[in-house]
């Protein structure tokens, strides 16, 4: 399968590695002489200072920017209801997304959470932004206990939608997996997608150079 130039990045729930994926593989295409920018509609938790895109930036030096940001640590619709926050319309970021695509080969979307949190008012969703770019998407899961099931609601639900699918990321491999971590990777892999690869879950803590070095062995099923 060849790389969509707009490629969207959701997870079968939150914390399961979406942006170090989404960093590496902005990692991997940039090795490929590929342009690539990043884009996150909604940045939630940054509170802190911290966010996705400056962590992506950090790590792979290709340019990444939220559409909006958000304090709370929580769905972006009850964070911009704490912040008092309005949130863009789903047709806003598909714009901007559209931009970013004119001056890239790949434009990277990093979702909120999964696949069906809402992203605006209007109940707009990952899913329906995938649908108005007809872009393709990367499905990042956790390797533990209860991610066969979580991984196949989420692919039964882009499927249902007719939205396609690159593959399945591990986004967080333990340094020292046991058998259930061994028995998922190995189903994942029967999978009617492609299971792209594993990030090693120190993955971010890793320096920039070694992180770009280490991408492309992990993300070893991406296509050309």
């Amino acid at each position: 399968m060849s790389l969509s130039p707009v490629i969207l990045v959701t997870g079968t729930d939150t914390g399961v590695g979406k942006t170090i994926t989404t960093a590496a593989l902005a990692a991997v295409l940039h090795g490929m002489g590929r342009s690539v920018a990043v884009y996150k509609p909604c940045q939630s938790g940054a509170a802190d200072g911290d966010s996705d895109a400056s962590e992506i930036v950090r790590l792979t030096g290709v340019s990444a920017e939220a559409g909006v940001v958000l304090q709370e640590p929580l769905a972006p619709v009850a964070a911009a209801a704490i912040d008092g926050t309005p949130l863009p319309a789903l047709a806003s970021h598909a714009e901007r997304i559209r931009e970013l695509a004119e001056a890239h080969d790949h434009v990277l979307v990093e979702g909120a959470g999964g696949l069906l949190v809402e992203l605006d008012s209007d109940g707009g969703t990952l899913a329906d932004l995938g649908s108005l770019l007809a872009a393709a998407f990367v499905l990042v899961a956790r390797p533990g206990l209860g991610t066969l099931n979580h991984t196949a609601l989420t692919l039964e639900a882009l499927s249902s939608r007719g939205l396609d699918v690159l593959g399945v990321v591990l986004g967080s491999w333990p340094v020292s997996p046991d058998a259930v971590h061994h028995s998922n990777r190995q189903v994942l892999g029967t999978l009617r997608v492609p299971l792209l690869g594993a990030l090693p879950e120190q993955a971010s803590e890793l320096s920039p150079a070694d992180f770009r070095a280490g991408a492309a062995a992990w993300l070893h099923g991406v296509p050309a």
